[in-house]
């Protein structure tokens, strides 16, 4: 007799129990299905995987804590909850730039401009340095060098999904960071 498929709650219960395999059929279950979905909201692939994958990331981090009823609709309201985060961080960052452009309608200062800049690139390479070193390469490898994915895991010698959850990683770490130094800078503009 062959084993009929799991439910997804059977799956989700053996994630709880910290079952990679189970994990790995949830992920290919669904994948495809929430990134349409996200999709559907952002005109834009790359951030419509990341928003998948940063989901995924989460509910195994936070597998033993969750309670989930029906897998699929706790997947469909988190795609749709991190897209309206993402344009809600838009917005701000319009309302920062039109700030900005409002407060300096005289001519740049290209002095206070290039200080600026390295202040960011210092504290850019700050956050940078808190990340695991093979982290950083690969964060490197796709955001300065321009790889894709799979060129940096033939480089590297790995596997394409772990490129994919590293830079999913890197880039957490840095929306955090980034987020309370963004906090802090609307503090001091009001």
């Amino acid at each position: 007799m062959l084993n009929s498929p799991k439910s997804d709650i059977q799956l989700w219960q053996a994630v709880r129990m910290d079952d990679h395999t189970a994990f790995n059929s949830l992920f290919e279950r669904y994948w495809k299905s929430l990134y349409k979905t996200a999709h559907y909201y952002l005109d834009d692939t790359e951030a419509c995987a990341e928003v998948v994958n940063d989901i995924f990331v989460s509910i195994w981090n936070r597998r033993k804590e969750l309670e989930i009823v029906s897998f699929y609709s706790f997947m469909q309201t988190s795609v749709r909850f991190q897209i309206y985060k993402r344009r809600k961080a838009v917005k701000l960052e319009i309302i920062f730039r039109e700030h900005l452009t409002a407060d300096n309608l005289h001519e740049p200062n290209l002095g206070d401009i290039r200080i600026q800049q390295e202040e960011i690139d210092k504290v850019f390479s700050g956050y940078l340095d808190k990340l695991p070193k093979r982290c950083q390469q690969i964060f490197e490898l796709s955001r300065f060098d321009r790889l894709s994915n799979q060129e940096i895991a033939e480089q590297l010698h790995i596997s394409k999904r772990t490129v994919e959850n590293q830079l999913t990683v890197a880039v957490r770490h840095l929306k955090v960071c980034f987020k309370h130094s963004y906090l802090i800078l609307l503090i001091f503009l009001r």
